[in-house]
């Protein structure tokens, strides 16, 4: 059964039903569902052949794995041995692809193309020729292209230059699930958890559909995630370093920009981060940038009032600040026999409040969309970002942050205030005289002439009591986040 991803699923339904030849390429991080959703929406599908690139293993040894898997489907058309090159192989396979029934779809797959494709290998170039000389012209045929590093396939593949320039008939994008849909996969699966646990197991987790297969029924989300992430044979427990070295080349500076982030919850400017990632500013680290971001690791956002050149930095994937913030620590622990009971401990501690409050506003941002969907501007262009203010040294001024900023065309702004708690959030006197202060700064400070909304986003809402009344404009629940 394939959960959610029901925009996907139409596409791929189009895709199906055609009469012409299709070319869809699918890319997104490890562990978000790629493979799963291709090979659960094709599989009987007409003949389906796929192939899948292993990570650094050398050229002929790829060659013998494709030749395998061509010669279990095609067993009368497979050479008597393995040829040498691409090019030999995709002749085969264009021989065996013509004695199809032009009435039966012919499916192919091809998972983790960056490995297949290594520099050396040729790999694209007698792809492209294939598709171009010979499977373009099949009227029933579909060729689906898949890899987990998305820069590279955004680069080599969707924008393109050469022969596969213009030749997609459909991008993918696959992302982690929202809440909403994260709530839906769990439910499907016999899983029934209150939201503010599902949003604790989000914070640790985030939406990857690998991560929350290994969720089990009749557990609270403490206990989920200390079998996950404190135990030695937990599935996150060594999941973190796999992760980035299977996904990037010199995965190094990769973790350095992470860490980086890690230690800076409000983000960092692009100088400030690669001073404290200890990288050179140049067009290989950029690279890593546009790596980390088009694989939703982070997030780079507009600073209200800036230039989009001084945008800012901040790490997104929860998982990845989630283990630099509590299991790295305490991995050698663990090893040896750690206190099994970690987690339970340190769930609800002053450390996890502060460490849940800043996951809470992150996840908040990710989902902004549903924010201003509950706030009825759907049919209102806005633009989202972060404000933060610092005063000149030696100023007697205070500085302000402001965690989420709406900007709206109709000449509006809404100040985003998200904290996280575990029942209604109370503003007390001096709270309250803090968030006027913000108010006050912000508005000193951008010279905006905007009408200026203030809008609480807390889990369970802000009761409204003297100091409420008449600051507040709008509050909202994590109810509008699902």
């Amino acid at each position: 059964m394939i959960h959610g991803r029901e925009k996907e699923k139409a596409l791929l339904k189009r895709l199906l039903s055609s009469k012409r030849a299709e070319f869809l390429a699918i890319y997104g991080r490890r562990r978000i569902g790629k493979t799963f959703l291709i090979h659960e929406f094709f599989k009987k599908e007409g003949v389906f052949f796929e192939v899948t690139g292993s990570n650094k293993a050398p050229m002929k040894e790829q060659i013998k794995n494709f030749y395998n898997e061509f010669k279990a489907l095609f067993p009368e058309d497979a050479p008597p041995s393995v040829p040498s090159n691409w090019t030999d192989l995709f002749n085969h396979l264009k021989n065996a692809i013509l004695k199809i029934d032009p009435a039966v779809k012919f499916i192919f797959f091809i998972d983790e193309l960056p490995w297949l494709a290594t520099p050396k290998s040729r790999f694209l170039s007698a792809l492209d020729y294939f598709w171009n000389r010979h499977l373009s012209n099949c009227s029933n045929a579909i060729l689906i292209i898949c890899g987990s590093a998305a820069h590279w396939m955004i680069k080599k593949v969707v924008n393109d230059k050469g022969g596969l320039y213009g030749r997609l008939s459909a991008q993918i994008k696959l992302e982690s699930f929202t809440l909403s849909e994260m709530e839906k996969f769990l439910s499907e699966e016999g899983i029934h958890i209150k939201r503010k646990q599902l949003i604790e197991l989000y914070m640790a987790f985030g939406g990857v559909a690998k991560y929350l297969t290994h969720i089990s029924a009749g557990k609270s989300s403490a206990q989920i995630i200390n079998d996950l992430c404190f135990t030695p044979n937990g599935f996150l427990f060594s999941e973190f370093p796999k992760l980035y070295e299977s996904l990037f080349d010199g995965s190094e500076k990769h973790i350095a920009i992470i860490r980086a982030l890690a230690k800076k919850r409000r983000g960092l400017y692009q100088n400030d981060l690669l001073k404290e990632a200890n990288l050179p500013y140049g067009g290989t680290t950029t690279t890593v940038l546009h790596e980390l971001e088009e694989s939703g690791f982070i997030m780079s956002f507009l600073s209200f009032g800036k230039e989009s050149r001084e945008k800012l930095f901040r790490l997104v994937d929860e998982y990845s600040f989630f283990y630099l913030t509590w299991v790295e620590e305490v991995r050698s622990n663990i090893l040896r026999s750690f206190d099994k009971e970690y987690w339970h401990k340190m769930h609800k501690t002053p450390i996890w409040y502060a460490w849940s409050g800043h996951v809470f506003e992150n996840i908040c941002l990710k989902h902004s969309i549903k924010i201003k969907e509950a706030l009825g501007l759907s049919g209102i262009t806005t633009l989202e970002s972060q404000w933060q203010y610092i005063p000149p040294k030696r100023s007697l001024e205070e500085g302000a942050e402001i965690d989420l900023v709406i900007d709206r065309a109709d000449d509006c702004i809404n100040l985003c205030e998200i904290k996280f708690c575990d029942g209604v959030f109370e503003i007390n006197k001096k709270y309250a005289g803090n968030l006027e202060r913000k108010k006050e700064v912000f508005q000193k400070v951008t010279g905006t002439r905007k009408t200026i909304f203030l809008t609480m986003i807390t889990p369970f809402g802000v009761k409204e009591n003297e100091h409420y009344i008449g600051l507040v404009n709008q509050q909202l629940t994590f109810d509008a986040l699902f």
